[in-house]
């Protein structure tokens, strides 16, 4: 057994600022997941990365560290291509809901493994988990099954104990320590798990803006940069798109909300950032696997997806024809004068609905899928004095006040038009 002391020179180099050797880098993340670097040693050496940075080359043998902690999935031999997304994480996306039966729809297969929320943004899988029976634990084999159905061609399930079990212990690590505002770790934990999963190609959304974890859209470009570059080098065919997020995505931010707004998006409807966004990102992900004169607002259009939909959502146990959760109660918030809407912020809709219980201040704490923030308007419409602006769902009403509190300066009501900014900013390629 190698001795702590391995560990503080691994630390200590780090934190005067040296380039660690592959061999370091190796060397600890494969103790740390076996237990002979103690959590102690491993949060003061990810605060040490924070402060320095890590150079392309620490980046990416860190990134395989990660990986070769765990196992690596292989759908090479599927009768179609792969493809997955990545979002950082914001407001109201639920963009992977409607998006994953619409790229199977198209001809792809999409092994799409998810999380749950923590904090002010919400989880793929808890919105998931508000349908009645939908299972997020998917066996591998169960996996494949349902990618090679030609009725289903989509899984979006939680990633297995066995991947990356380096980046799942360094991630609880990171959110209780303060190191989770590092591209050098933010990267090697989304791309350790999305190139250890099998996927051939991947298109990431970063989202940028006061909603987002990444503040600042230079710092997003990197962030993006670093993660095209690692899976480039590991052979996925890799692109990111910078997108905004200082407005919440579509009109709901809530677990099953946000659900019945996807189903509107399959069914033709819903809101059009949402339909934007779901058939930009699509698009990205038909032409990084190789599907090309395919448009997939035909399948919106023709019920291709909604059925790829309801074949997915059967396949993980879950009823697509029950009906979704409701919160017990519900406050309607109402304008308080007339004029436009300019400004709707996504961090103060987002801590709104986590205050009212959708999301979660801990790891397994539970969530409530019915509660969330109904958003009547979104900013560049004309309000009325009086007229619903938003809408509280809860089940318990106590906490509607500390929500209010969140939604106090979220929202402003001018004379004139506010600016419009675009949904996507900008597009990394290799």
């Amino acid at each position: 057994m190698v001795s702590a002391q391995s560990a503080v020179s691994v630390i200590a180099a780090k934190r005067d600022g040296d380039e660690l050797s592959d061999d370091q880098i190796a060397w600890v993340v494969d103790a740390f997941t076996r237990g002979e670097v103690a959590d102690y040693q491993m949060a003061a050496l990810a605060m040490a990365i924070v402060w320095r940075g890590m150079t392309r080359r620490e980046i990416a043998t860190w990134t395989r560290a990660m990986i070769e902690s765990g196992r690596r999935m292989d759908f090479t031999d599927l009768p179609r291509p792969t493809v997955d997304k990545h979002s950082t994480g914001g407001v109201g996306d639920k963009i992977t809901l409607p998006l994953a039966p619409v790229v199977a729809a198209c001809g792809a297969a999409v092994p799409q493994l998810s999380g749950r929320g923590l904090g002010h943004t919400g989880g793929t899988l808890d919105k998931l988990e508000s349908i009645p029976g939908w299972r997020a634990d998917v066996p591998v084999e169960r996996m494949r099954a349902m990618l090679t159905d030609p009725s289903v061609g989509a899984v979006v399930c939680a990633a297995g104990a066995d991947l990356a079990p380096a980046d799942k212990r360094l991630y609880a690590l990171r959110d209780v320590t303060g190191t989770v505002e590092s591209i050098p770790l933010i990267a090697s934990s989304i791309m350790s798990k999305k190139i250890a999963e099998g996927t051939a190609a991947l298109v990431l959304d970063v989202k940028v803006g006061g909603g987002a974890f990444m503040k600042d859209a230079d710092a997003a470009r990197d962030l993006a940069r670093t993660m095209v570059e690692l899976g480039t080098d590991a052979g996925v065919r890799t692109v990111a798109l910078l997108t905004d997020m200082d407005t919440p995505l579509g009109r709901t931010a809530g677990n099953a909300l946000e659900v019945a707004e996807s189903v509107e998006v399959l069914a033709g409807g819903g809101p059009a950032d949402v339909v934007e966004l779901t058939l930009t990102l699509t698009r990205e992900m038909l032409a990084q696997a190789g599907i090309h004169d395919v448009d997939p607002a035909d399948a919106l259009a023709d019920g291709r997806a909604m059925d790829r939909w309801r074949a997915m959502i059967a396949a993980q146990g879950g009823d697509p024809d029950a009906p979704l959760p409701r919160a017990r109660h519900t406050e309607v918030i109402t304008a308080d004068q007339s004029g436009t809407l300019t400004r709707l912020d996504a961090m103060g809709v987002g801590l709104a609905a986590w205050r009212l219980g959708a999301g979660r201040a801990r790891q397994g704490d539970p969530v409530q899928f019915g509660a969330g923030v109904e958003m009547h308007a979104k900013p560049g419409e004309s309000v009325t004095a009086g007229q619903p602006l938003l809408t509280l769902h809860t089940d318990t009403p106590e906490s509607i006040p500390a929500a209010r509190d969140a939604l106090r300066g979220a929202y402003v009501i001018g004379a004139e038009p506010g600016t419009d900014t675009p949904l996507v900013l900008d597009r990394i390629a290799p």
